[in-house]
């Protein structure tokens, strides 16, 4: 099992079979977060239990809990690439080997943790050098303010636009230090 330890008692591990259920309960809320925003980002039936259980077979899924072992966030860290990433209108920072971050999620409600997301994708920097990997590449929809906002935080550079399931995205790059 791979952890990364985190303030508060907080850790970032590998997803395993009996969190899907979980993970799909912060996906539907998440879901219906951006319909409450007016987005029309995961709003057409992705993502999907069968995209969660994708995740967690090809070891991309990646839980957060609290110090009870709820699972408090969830986001798919992939090393073999992004096809679209390819057809990015715009340029990339590098051409190394990337990480990519598709479909970040935390807790809402009553539960939730200001500033879960940035710790997140601070904790998914650990993962990647531990991994040799020293880029990481991810999108968000033009709308995802949340999303925006940590990626600015975070100093990850605009890089252009990708385009998934017809729709363009906001595309970007950081690159780690060793």
């Amino acid at each position: 099992m791979h952890m990364i330890p985190q303030q508060n008692n907080i850790e970032l591990r590998t997803a395993t079979a009996a969190d899907a259920g979980a993970i799909w309960q912060l996906l539907q809320q998440a879901i219906e977060k951006r319909k409450q925003e007016g987005s029309a980002q995961w709003q057409d039936g992705y993502p999907n239990p069968d995209v969660v259980a994708k995740d967690i077979e090809k070891g991309y899924g990646y839980v957060c809990t609290n110090e009870a072992g709820d699972v408090i966030g969830y986001t798919a860290l992939i090393f073999d690439g992004e096809p679209a990433y390819e057809a990015l209108e715009g340029q990339w920072l590098t051409n190394r080997p990337y990480a990519v971050i598709h479909r970040l999620a935390t807790v809402t409600g009553p539960k939730a943790i200001k500033g879960l997301g940035t710790r997140i994708m601070m904790a998914v920097e650990t993962v990647c050098r531990k991994q040799g990997i020293f880029s990481i590449k991810a999108d968000t929809n033009f709308d995802n303010t949340g999303m925006l906002r940590v990626f600015e935080k975070l100093g990850y550079t605009y890089c252009g636009e990708v385009y998934f399931r017809g729709a363009a995205r906001k595309a970007f790059e950081k690159k780690l230090d060793a």
